[in-house]
């Protein structure tokens, strides 16, 4: 629409009705999964009155799914239910109103004069006026600085609404309970760690990140966290959540509770909170504590024929100072400088979903001085159903320490190692790894020998 201009409505900007409204005094939940999506439990005090009457609610989240709306009265269950429900969402504008208002009566005010008549077009550009004295007048929308409506029409509502036509048999006060599912809102974990100790320990704390994009703030909620991986029937649409990282150095008691719930985690805060609309809330969730470490290099050179990964390995054990069940989330890196004890970033990694007792593994970058060669030696056809491979993966080491490297090869269907110049430290149908000792300032050599037969 062009040009710019405010409108007047003589009247209440809500819909006058003979509804129930709800209380303003709310016992709000709010669970959030993983996924774009969360759950939503008011529960506020409404008078009803015996028989039918329609109950209506505006304060809902804009991108709710109304098909998982559910009202039920906590008060007496068995005495109100509901015959219809309904969710309006034909939000006003100036564009509808003009819509509305054909064949009614507006007053429009330019800087030289107030037009008033009945509303014949509302275009783009212009409006169209019939006068009280019969005269046509056509006004550039650009001119026009107010716009006077005498009320708001039916049909046209300034938030979204829930409306319910209820049935009551008891008449008086009732705890009523309104829920529904809404997307736009997410959460997940951040985890900043700190490598010490000549990387043998990682000091790990955690935080939780709420992006609350769904239209609507929860204030004073009860706070819940689901982490697992829900089975929905239609995807939810993949959002870029914002992304901060900081360093708390002060040691803060646990804020969250956490337990099984069906086969996925809640962690439930301990205090009541307030999300907003459009806001990022963080809290925390593991206070700072440290965990025995463990610096690997693997090297992998089918997918990377030169660079050694370096991965700081840890476990989600109460004894190693963690054993909370951890939800995914991003973990950055620091490590201090010797020089001026400052800390510095070293990489970051993305977990998953880890239960107690099992391992992490953080590929935290590249190693600079340690570098990788795989290379065919030989490639012998024996008969149409086998053939044997000969392989060699030199690894040379510039640090000035002594280094162990996991070398990880990859394999497929009906295999044999027939030589081999170290041992296998572990293997399955598809993967080998070899741990192979490489001093200081030195190269080592790994070959082996492999039979495929099909």
């Amino acid at each position: 629409m062009k040009g710019i201009f405010n409108i007047f409505i003589i009247a209440s900007l809500f819909i006058a009705t003979s509804g129930t409204v709800w209380s303003q005094n709310s016992e709000m939940t709010l669970t959030v999964y993983n996924d774009d999506l969360a759950l939503i439990k008011d529960v506020r005090i409404m008078a009803l009155e015996n028989g039918v009457r329609s109950v209506k609610f505006s304060d809902v989240a804009a991108q709710i799914d109304p098909t998982s709306v559910h009202i039920k009265s906590l008060t007496a269950p068995e005495k109100v239910s509901v015959l219809e429900q309904n969710y309006e969402f034909d939000l006003v504008d100036v564009d509808k109103l003009m819509q509305k208002y054909i064949d009614q009566e507006i007053k429009a005010y330019t800087k030289e004069k107030v037009y008033a008549g009945t509303l014949l077009s509302a275009g783009q550009s212009d409006i169209m006026l019939k006068e009280g004295s019969g005269n046509i007048r056509v006004i550039n929308r650009r001119t026009i600085l107010d716009v006077e409506f005498p009320s708001l029409p039916e049909g046209l509502i300034t938030r979204p609404t829930l409306v319910w036509l209820v049935q009551s048999q008891k008449s008086g006060d009732h705890r009523m309970e309104l829920s529904y599912l809404t997307s736009g809102i997410n959460w997940h974990a951040e985890y900043v760690a700190v490598s010490k100790q000549n990387d043998t320990r990682l000091e790990i704390s955690g935080w939780v990140s709420i992006d609350n994009r769904s239209g609507a703030s929860y204030e004073d909620a009860k706070l819940k966290l689901v982490a697992g991986d829900i089975h929905r029937v239609k995807p939810p649409t993949p959002r870029i959540s914002a992304e901060t990282a900081f360093l708390a150095k002060a040691t803060a008691a646990p804020q969250f509770e956490e337990k099984s719930f069906f086969e996925y985690h809640m962690y439930t805060l301990q205090r009541r909170a307030t999300v907003r609309n459009n806001q990022i809330k963080q809290i925390s969730l593991i206070p700072s504590t440290q965990c025995t470490a463990k610096k690997v290099y693997i090297y992998d050179g089918g997918r990377d024929n030169k660079n050694v990964r370096v991965n700081l390995e840890f476990i989600n054990s109460k004894k190693d100072g963690l054993g909370l069940p951890l939800p995914k989330g991003k973990i950055r890196v620091y490590k201090e400088d010797d020089d001026d004890h400052s800390l510095e970033f070293i990489g970051e990694d993305a977990i998953d979903h880890t239960p107690r007792d099992e391992k992490i593994r953080v590929f935290v970058g590249n190693a600079f001085d340690i570098v990788g060669e795989r290379k065919q030696q030989d490639y012998k056809k024996l008969g149409k159903e086998a053939r044997e491979e000969t392989w060699q993966i030199q690894l040379r080491n510039h640090k000035d320490e002594a280094v162990n490297v996991t070398v990880v090869e990859h394999v497929y269907g009906d295999w044999e190692i027939r030589r081999k110049t170290h041992n296998i430290a572990r293997q399955d149908a598809n993967t080998i790894e070899f741990e192979v000792p490489v001093a200081k300032d030195a190269e080592a050599v790994l070959e082996y020998v492999i039979l495929y037969r099909w």
